[in-house]
């Protein structure tokens, strides 16, 4: 089972787009969603140095559009890719990009909304200095702890041994005099303090554009990194990465549900090498592929036809299928049988788990054509539970 992954800020470097912008078809397609962010991303992307692209505003675009440019040299016929693809993740700006991928958004709708996030995050950020540090190794507990004596957040949880430390300078300068036992500080290249309260001027920002914008259900699994939870509702897709600009990252919970999946291939889209390098020490004996230059497409292709295979979510036109969000015991709301109608945001279960009870929502109602599981079934992520005509379309 594949699972497609995009990184987020900090992935970049200079230089990192030249070979690929070589391929002319590359380059005109990057210039194509360069006017629709209104940047010169051939540019930043060749010729802009280590600072210049460490601009929020310039390294979001540049991050979503050269992951969806990549996937159609991945994929050269873009529908062969549902076939092959059981999941997708972003991490933090990279949820734009699997978003679109996945058919939730267009290109064009992602790089809109990534211009705008970019601007306004920068806009937030330099309201107060903030920035971000990385704490390597300690124990998580301890960790944590030291995190909140100093008033930080914790806004990317990356995995065992990897989480990333957010606020003001004044508080990671305090943090850097007074670290967790047994864990090692690194200052991150960013320009704030990304995925916490900090961002909240950004979320408003952003709110009120994606009200406006027309969302599909996505063609593959959106693994969330809100909580990991699988998304299968376009609405909920693009409101999750609209409110996580100001929460944290929990890319650990989302390592967490691949595996669940059954992951036995990750590759990442270019500037690769960040999410498949945490894979290698959290997720072992999964298989990784960073993609970072077009000269490694001919293998990438190799490694998805030998981990490909469909996503347990199919579409049509005539019907929806509501599926598991998390791993857990289904159970199902004694209200709605076959045949009847379920209620626009109608609760049709909730599926609970060692962790939380996470209700499922029917978010366009329906009539029921069949229950796929039963009251008390365990379910894994992903898994169809219910199928539904949508109200006004015949059976």
């Amino acid at each position: 089972m594949l699972v497609i992954v995009a990184p987020g800020q900090g992935a970049q470097s200079p230089g990192f787009l030249q070979p690929w912008v070589e391929d002319p078809t590359y380059a005109e397609r990057m210039r194509w969603l360069s006017a629709v962010a209104d940047l010169d991303l051939v540019h930043y992307g060749t010729r802009a140095d280590a600072e210049t692209i460490r601009d929020t505003s310039i390294a979001q675009p540049l991050l979503v559009a050269t992951a969806l440019v990549t996937a159609l040299e991945l994929f050269p016929h873009p529908a062969d890719a549902f076939g092959k693809i059981g999941a997708v993740a972003g991490h933090s700006v990279g949820e734009l990009a699997v978003a679109a991928g996945a058919r939730a958004i267009t290109a064009e709708q992602a790089m809109v909304l990534v211009r705008e996030r970019g601007r306004a995050m920068a806009q937030a950020a330099a309201a107060t200095p903030t920035s971000m540090t990385a704490v390597l190794g300690g124990v998580r507990e301890e960790v944590l702890a030291k995190l909140e004596e100093h008033g930080l957040t914790a806004a990317n949880d990356n995995g065992p041994g990897q989480v990333v430390a957010a606020g003001t300078v004044e508080q990671l300068a305090a943090l850097a005099a007074d670290p967790p036992a047994r864990a090692r500080l690194t200052p991150l290249s960013v320009a704030g303090a990304f995925h916490t309260t900090h961002m909240a001027p950004a979320v408003s920002r952003l709110a009120g554009l994606a009200a406006a914008v027309s969302t599909h259900d996505p063609r593959t699994p959106v693994i969330s990194n809100r909580d990991g939870h699988v998304v299968h509702d376009g609405r909920e897709v693009l409101d999750r990465i609209v409110s996580q600009v100001a929460n944290p990252v929990r890319w650990d919970l989302c390592m967490e549900t691949m595996l669940d999946l059954g992951v036995t291939g990750i590759l990442e889209m270019p500037p690769a090498g960040t999410l498949t390098g945490i894979a290698k020490r959290a997720m072992k004996g999964v298989e990784t592929f960073a993609l970072k230059t077009p000269d490694q497409l001919d293998d990438a292709r190799a490694f998805v036809d030998k981990h490909g295979s469909p996503s347990a979510i199919d579409t049509s036109p005539t019907w929806r299928m509501l599926v598991a969000p998390s791993k857990g015991t289904f159970r199902q709301a004694s209200a709605y049988a076959a045949g009847g109608t379920v209620p626009a945001q109608a609760t049709i279960g909730a599926v609970a788990s060692s962790r939380a009870e996470t209700p499922v929502l029917a978010p366009h109602g329906g009539t029921i054509v069949e229950w796929l599981v039963e009251d008390g079934d365990l379910v894994s992520p992903g898994q169809p539970l219910i199928r539904l005509h949508p109200e006004g379309v015949p059976a």
